[in-house]
């Protein structure tokens, strides 16, 4: 088990390697961490939304809505 990550906005790299579970359990408590490698930014970690598309989807049709269980690709494709 990992122990509990005192919270800093910026990690050095190795850190992060050293203690990865711990901070992945951060992040999906709210926390964002910027990770360094010889003093140079190299990325970010910060939670996403339920589906990982940080809100850039859109429902166009609910197939759902049309069919229970939704409609087969081969049936849409067959009309188009």
């Amino acid at each position: 088990m990992t122990q509990a990550i005192k919270y800093k906005k910026i990690v050095g790299l190795k850190e992060f390697r050293a203690n990865v579970e711990g901070y992945i359990n951060e992040v999906n408590k709210g926390k964002t961490f910027t990770i360094v490698r010889r003093s140079q930014p190299v990325f970010k970690i910060s939670p996403v939304d339920e589906w990982g598309d940080e809100g850039t989807w859109e429902t166009v049709v609910d197939f759902t809505k049309i069919r229970k269980g939704g409609v087969p690709i081969e049936e849409i494709l067959k009309r188009l």
